[in-house]
This record gives structure tokens, C-alpha cells and sequence, in this order.
């Protein structure tokens, strides 16, 4: 309602405006062809045109071009181009930048030939037009055949596209739609459909209350996983401080969560909340400034200001905003003139007063925000939070639906649904469907089948047209209703090691008889096919009951690790079991969990423990390589730090599930380095935790031996002498030894006694530190070996027999 809000129309269109406005338009990313055709149908084909859009060539794109064309081997050209930093904030980082920043980079160009041939070549071609395409959003409709303003071409799968790209199109006068696919306003259609065909409540979305009690108390409490806008985990926290309680909040919030404008949030929540006073540059501005709670946060304030204080027209208004917002500084000398003999002139503000809210115009500049596109965005935000808060199951099935071949956003939606109290099943084929489904009655999800690898969407539509009737009653009941020439082998084994087949029986047994399961229902089918007819006239389906379905025992049963591997595979994601259930003992013993890690236990030391879910490397502005870490346990996930130093000397550990322990100490601060509820941990020392160490401690409660990782997952400094304390409630402490192992050699020429050396701690290895004393007194070196040793392991004897008692010293 642009009333209630103060959405102004001039923002859109008014007397003194001069080009066209842009209207843009978010619709399911489902249906955007239809609102396409509408336009095509409606104006005419020779009227409607998609926007061509150019692709420039990044500097990895160039320096593989580059690469290919001088013939340097793929290997070789890949590694290169990954040696260039990402993009940071989706900005890409020029070469030359980048050769001039990092040391990586800069030693290969400095020292290898063929790579400052590709480098140069690349810092040519870098910027150039590489490639051309649709734009995403883009149409235009024109007053007439759009060939009598632009060149047209048929681009890709037969759509007409002009030549120009956005701004000539714009410059030209024709008027540009952005008409884009939001997947969000598909979630909230398939949200509304699930929720009528299981609870059978008819949901107008266009109708619901904007002061839901128990939609803000979602919001209030961060749990905004799958909310439009609201679910990154610094949103999450400043919606916890700001306790939204009008739908006002979120707009402002979808406004100032922003790089720039975030600086005004503290402000913001500590006017809302009454721990700082309400402030207006002049109280003729309470009305404009009233809801942001004296905040300046959106473009239509400015405007609305100028309106009532200053007597500036609708037009002049935006004029106003635009030379603001796009600093041009001509016209701005001009308005600011205006502008302060206005407000003297309208409302009696001294010019001084209006000389000190025209300096907060010009560096609101800088973060302005357009409160339409902010009001749309906080209604879809609150759309969804109020679907997940009424209809968690249905709103979390669709929006798992929309994200089914996004692997990493489905990992999170399901560890949120564990989290609600939603158990996420396997595929069933008798309950799931092409899509995420509710199933009735439960508080369950059943996997759509369509997201399983190998199961094609015609495979799983002949599945549903048979189970249309009624369920499968055995599995003697699906192969004879369904044709398995559609739902061929290679779907009927995923279906199975995916689990859609479990209550027939179990994966081993189910794959081991796949072909007899196959020949049984060609059979079948072909019977049915032959046109028998008994005297009573129906198909003779009699024979049918004689072709027995016995199966033959598997030789043995699939375990729980292939079962998991199987559902990575076919699924994307584990889903039985977390590959952390069977550490879930040694981690109790040895780390605080995850949860209970607060920004209030800032600077202590602990151990924390768990799977790495996600790894992101970024280049520090003195050109080294650190690295930020997501670990998670059965208790959440936390961010841990690994600074330059610290990464260069484990870079080999970090690789995604695999299971690590991490002493560290804990940071709870945040950017600015103010306290923050949120503990992030940097980390000081790393190592692998093995499936065989788990199970071992598991079996025999002793002590489980920290297998040697790889050289470079090693830290050179000496934390493994310490005794680590760690916080939380309950929490434990790992007591590390703090002997250490001396093992003197008079020479490092007897390279056999070395190497085996070597293999003896590798075979026994554990905590205790190894050092080796090279060399006599006058030329004596002690080199601290990489890995430790299990000094209390039968390998200690065998140590003294290679090396001779005397030349073991443990302290």
C-alpha cells in the first residue's frame, strides 16, 4: 500500500522527469516465460524483445584462453589461473592488482618464463568482450516494430534479442522491463499447494496479517533459515538485538543490512529499544523520520522532506534524489541552494540547521536505498516467516524443492529441519513425489524422488501415474503396476540404494536380486501385452499368480558406511546418519561441543572437534593466503580462523568431511571488535581424527592413539606440551603429555636406519613430541620431527633395538 508506507510516485514518474522510468518486476522463476508471452501477446511479436547482455573476460578467464592458444598443457593452465585470487564480494580482482599483491603469484611470474608470457598476454585481453548472451531480466517494449530503433538477432533456443545492450536501449527512450525469476515467490506458491493438499487450509498470501504475534516471534528469535533476505547469520544476530515487532523493522533491516549503511544499524535497534534518545535534525522532520525512529535509511525520506520542510514539487523531489544518489555535482550545488532557503522560507529552519542536514545528504549518498524496492522485498520476507512460523513442515518441504539440486543450500534446510523437530526421510515410493513432500499427519519430509541421481522426472511421473489409485502393497505389486521400461535398471538401483525401497526389504538384498526383480516384471508385462483373454473376457492375469518372486539371499549386508556413501552419491548429502555418529564418543570426551561456545568466552583456550563442512581461501591485502573454516559437530557449526602463518603449515588438512580436532583460542568479538553473542575460534594447532582412532576409542575407552597426519598438517610451534583447558558446562580437558622424545644419531648418512626410522613412527604414532639430535657435540642439530609418538606402545622397545637404548632419552 503505497499510502500507508510513504511508497511516493515520483520516485516513479513525474513532470520533470526525462528518460524512461525502469519497471521491474520479481515473479516464480517457474513462470517468467509466461509473463514474456503475455507481453508478446499483448503489444505484439515484432514490439517485444529480450537484452542482449555482454560477458568481459576476467583474468582467469583470459589466462586459460591464453594458455590454450599458446599450447600450454590443461594441467598446467588450471593450475595458473587458480593461483589468481577470487572475486571478493563478486568483484572481480584485475591481474594486475593481483600480480602486484600476491607473493604467490608474483614468485611465478618472477621466475617462470611461460607463465609471464601467459601473464602478459592475459593483462591484454583482460576486460575484453568474450562471449554475449540473454540478459536474465531484461525486455523491452517498444511503440513500434523495435527493428526501426535497434538491430535484432536470434539468439539461443530461438529468442529475438536486440544488439544493444541496457544503457544505449535506455538512451534510445525505449522503455526496459526487468522481469525477474525469483525463486522465493516459488517456494511460497509450492508452500501454499502443500499446505492445501495436506492440511487442506486455503492460504490467501496476499490477505494475511502484517502483525502476526507468532511470525515476529520467529524473527525475534533469528531462526530465519529459508526466510527471503533475513537468514545470514549477521542478519540473524542484529534481528535477535532488534526484536522486530511492526513490519516497519524489516523494511529498515532489508534496507541497512548493506555494506555501507550497516554502520547505522547499532543506532537503529538502541533508538528502538529506548537506550538511545529519538533525535530529528528539526522536529518538522518527526514525520518523515518518525519510523526509522530518527534514522535516515531510504531515498523516499529525502524526497519526503524536500516535499514538506523545503516546497520542493514532486518532481523537484526526485530530481533531488537522483542527483544525490548518482552525485552529480552541478545539479546538487543547485538543490542545496534550494534546499536551505527553502526550509528558512517554508518552515523557519535556520540555515545553519539545514547547512548540517545537507552535509548528512551528501554522505547519505553513499548507501541510499529505494524504500519500494525495500517495502517488496520486506513483505516477501515476512510472507515466508509467516509460512515457516504457521506451516513449518510445508514451508520447509518447499523451499528443500526449490533448492533440490543445490547441495549445500539443502545440507543447511535439513540440519535446520532437524533443528524444528522435522525428520527429513529417505525417498519412498509410495509416499514421495517428484518433489519435497509432508508426509500427513507426521512431523516428516519425504526426499523428492526427482532429486536422486539417475531417477528422471518421466521415471518418477510413471511411478505416481501407477500409484495413483492406491499405494503399493508389496513389491510384487509395484513391478506388476509399473512399466519398467520407463523406470529402467539404472533408475530401480538408485531408487534403491537411495533408500525408496526400504520397506520392501533391505539394499543388499533388494540389489543383489535387481535382475531377477527386472525379469519378473518384463515377464509380467509382456503377459499382459499378449492379449490373453479368458472366457469371461478380461485379460488373462491368471498365469501371473504362478510366476513365483522368491529372492535370493545377498552374501552379506551392506554396512552403514557404503549405505552413507551411496546417499552422497545419489542424494548429494548423507541422510541415514551423519558420518559423525560413530565419533560422537571420542568427540564427547575430548572437546566442548560447539554449542555451548559463546562470545563471552573470549581469549580462552579449547578444543573443539567435527566434521569441515565448507573451506573459503581469500588473499590478505600483503598477498598471503588464510583460510576461514566451517566446523560442525552434533551440537551446531561454529567458523574457525586459520591466519597466514597458521594455514601455509596445514594447508593439506582442510578438505570437506573429513574430521578434525582444533585447539585454538576463542575470538568474541566482531568487526569492529565490539563483544558479539557469536564465537568464532582461531585456531593455533590441527589434526585429523581417523575413523579407525574413533572406533578404537569407542571399543576400548583408553586413550586413542592421534594417527600422524601429513607433514604440512602440522604446526611447527609446541602445543602439543601443554594441558589444554577448555570452557563450557561439563566440559573436559585433554591432557597432553609433556615429555618428549630425544632419539640421537651420530649421522644422517645411514639413510636406511633414517627411513626406517621413519616407518616405525609412522606405524606407532600419538602425542608425545619427537626430537632428533643429529650429529656430535661440536656440529649437534635437534630437528623436531613432524608427528608424534605413542611412548606408551610396544614400538617404544622396537625404537631401542634399531637406534640402541642409550640413544633414546624420553623427558
Amino acid at each position: 500500500d503505497p499510502l500507508k508506507y510513504d511508497l511516493l510516485f515520483e520516485r516513479f514518474l513525474n513532470p520533470d522527469r526525462i528518460s524512461m522510468p525502469d519497471v521491474d518486476i520479481d515473479i516464480q522463476d517457474t513462470r517468467r516465460n509466461e509473463v514474456i508471452q503475455y507481453c508478446v501477446d499483448k503489444y505484439g511479436t515484432e514490439r517485444v524483445a529480450n537484452i542482449v547482455t555482454f560477458g568481459r573476460m576476467a583474468a582467469r578467464n583470459a589466462v586459460r584462453d591464453v594458455a590454450r592458444v599458446i599450447q600450454v598443457p590443461y594441467r598446467e593452465a588450471d593450475r595458473l589461473s587458480k593461483m589468481i585470487p577470487p572475486p571478493v564480494q563478486g568483484v572481480n580482482i584485475p591481474l594486475a592488482k593481483a600480480l602486484a599483491t600476491d607473493i604467490d603469484l608474483k614468485n611465478e611470474y618472477e621466475t617462470n618464463e611461460v607463465s609471464r608470457k601467459v601473464f602478459d598476454l592475459a593483462l591484454q585481453l583482460e576486460g575484453t568482450i568474450r562471449s554475449h548472451g540473454v540478459h536474465a531480466a531484461g525486455v523491452v517494449i517498444a511503440p513500434d516494430d523495435i527493428v526501426k530503433y535497434v538491430p535484432l538477432e536470434m539468439a539461443q533456443k530461438g529468442v529475438v534479442a536486440t544488439q544493444y545492450p541496457m544503457g544505449p536501449v535506455e538512451e534510445l527512450g525505449l522503455l526496459k522491463m526487468d522481469f525477474l525469476g525469483l525463486s522465493n515467490l516459488t517456494t511460497i506458491k509450492n508452500a501454499l499447494r502443500i499446505i492445501k493438499r495436506v492440511y487442506n487450509d486455503d492460504i490467501d498470501i496476499n490477505t494475511i496479517p502484517l502483525d502476526d504475534e507468532v511470525a515476529y516471534k520467529l524473527l525475534q528469535r533469528g531462526d530465519t533459515t529459508g526466510v527471503f533476505q533475513l537468514e545470514s547469520a549477521g542478519m540473524k544476530r542484529y534481528l535477535k538485538d532488534l526484536k522486530p515487532t511492526v513490519f516497519e523493522d524489516i523494511v529498515a533491516m532489508v534496507a541497512l543490512y548493506r555494506p555501507g549503511p550497516m554502520q547505522f544499524i547499532d543506532d537503529f535497534i538502541a533508538r528502538k529499544h529506548g537506550e538511545r534518545a529519538i533525535v530529528y535534525p528539526h522536529p518538522s522532520m518527526e514525520n518523515a523520520l518518525k519510523k526509522t525512529y530518527g534514522v535516515l535509511v531510504y531515498q523516499e525520506q529525502v524526497m519526503q522532506i524536500s516535499k514538506e520542510v523545503c516546497g520542493f514539487t514532486g518532481g523537484e523531489a526526485d530530481t533531488l534524489r537522483k542527483a544525490i544518489g548518482k552525485k552529480k555535482i552541478d545539479i546538487m550545488r543547485k538543490m542545496r541552494k534550494r534546499m536551505i532557503e527553502g526550509g528558512q522560507e517554508v518552515s523557519g529552519i535556520a540555515p545553519a540547521v539545514m547547512e548540517r542536514f545537507w552535509k548528512q545528504l551528501e554522505e547519505f549518498a553513499a548507501y541510499c536505498f529505494n524504500k519500494s524496492h525495500a517495502a517488496c522485498y520486506g513483505l516477501i520476507a515476512y510472507q515466508t516467516a509467516y509460512l515457516k512460523a504457521h506451516y513449518p513442515s510445508a514451508f520447509m518441504a518447499a523451499v528443500m524443492t526449490s533448492d533440490y539440486d543445490d547441495i549445500d543450500r539443502l545440507a543447511i534446510e535439513i540440519a535446520e529441519c532437524k533443528k524444528m523437530g522435522i525428520q527429513v526421510m529417505a525417498p519412498d515410493v509410495n509416499e514421495s513425489f517428484l518433489e519435497f513432500a509432508v508426509v500427513p499427519d507426521t512431523n516428516q519430509i519425504r526426499f523428492g524422488m526427482a532429486a536422486i541421481k539417475n531417477v528422471g522426472t518421466g521415471a518418477v511421473e510413471e511411478i505416481l501415474k501407477a500409484r495413483n489409485q492406491s499405494q503399493f502393497s508389496s513389491l510384487e505389486d509395484f513391478l506388476t503396476r509399473v512399466n519398467c521400461r520407463v523406470v529402467n535398471r539404472k533408475a530401480m538401483e538408485s531408487l534403491i540404494k537411495a533408500g525408496g525401497f526400504d520397506r520392501y526389504g533391505d539394499r543388499s538384498l533388494l540389489l543383489h536380486n535387481l535382475d531377477m526383480l527386472l525379469a519378473f516384471a518384463s515377464r509380467l508385462q509382456k503377459q499382459a501385452n499378449s492379449g490373453q483373454v479368458d472366457l469371461f473376457g478380461a485379460t488373462d492375469t491368471g498365469t501371473a499368480q504362478h510366476i513365483s518372486l522368491e529372492l535370493q539371499p545377498a552374501p552379506g549386508v551392506v554396512d552403514m558406511h557404503d549405505q552413507l556413501l551411496w546417499e552422497r552419491e545419489l542424494l548429494g548429502l548423507y541422510l541415514s546418519q551423519h558420518p559423525l555418529d560413530m565419533f560422537e564418543t571420542f568427540l564427547k570426551e575430548k572437546t566442548v561441543p560447539i554449542r555451548e561456545l559463546k562470545g563471552a568466552h573470549d581469549g580462552k583456550s579449547v578444543t573443539i572437534g567435527g566434521a569441515i563442512s565448507d573451506v573459503r581461501e581469500i588473499t590478505t591485502k600483503s598477498g598471503q593466503k588464510m583460510a576461514f573454516i566451517k566446523l560442525e559437530d552434533h551440537t551446531g557449526e561454529i567458523e574457525v580462523i586459520l591466519f597466514p602463518s597458521s594455514y601455509q603449515q596445514t594447508i593439506g588438512l582442510w578438505q570437506r568431511d573429513r574430521v578434525v580436532l582444533i585447539h585454538g583460542k576463542v575470538n568474541g568479538k566482531d568487526r569492529d571488535g565490539k563483544p558479539s553473542d557469536e564465537a568464532k575460534v582461531m585456531v593455533e594447532d590441527a589434526r585429523e581424527v581417523t575413523s579407525i582412532q574413533a572406533q578404537a576409542y569407542q571399543e576400548t575407552g583408553r586413550k586413542a592413539r592421534v594417527p600422524k597426519p601429513a607433514k604440512a598438517t602440522v604446526l611447527a610451534a609446541a602445543a602439543a606440551a601443554r594441558k589444554v583447558a577448555m570452557v563450557g558446562p561439563g566440559a573436559k580437558s585433554i591432557k597432553e603429555t609433556a615429555e618428549k622424545l630425544y632419539i640421537r644419531l651420530s649421522s644422517s648418512k645411514d639413510t636406511e636406519k633414517l627411513i626406517s626410522l621413519k616407518h616405525m613412527i609412522d606405524a606407532n604414532s600419538g602425542e608425545t613430541e619427537v626430537i632428533l639430535v643429529l650429529g656430535e657435540a661440536a656440529t649437534k642439530q635437534a630437528i623436531k620431527l613432524p608427528g608424534g609418538f605413542d611412548q606408551h606402545s610396544e614400538g617404544l622397545n622396537h625404537l631401542r633395538e634399531l637406534v640402541g637404548a642409550e640413544n633414546l632419552v624420553l623427558r
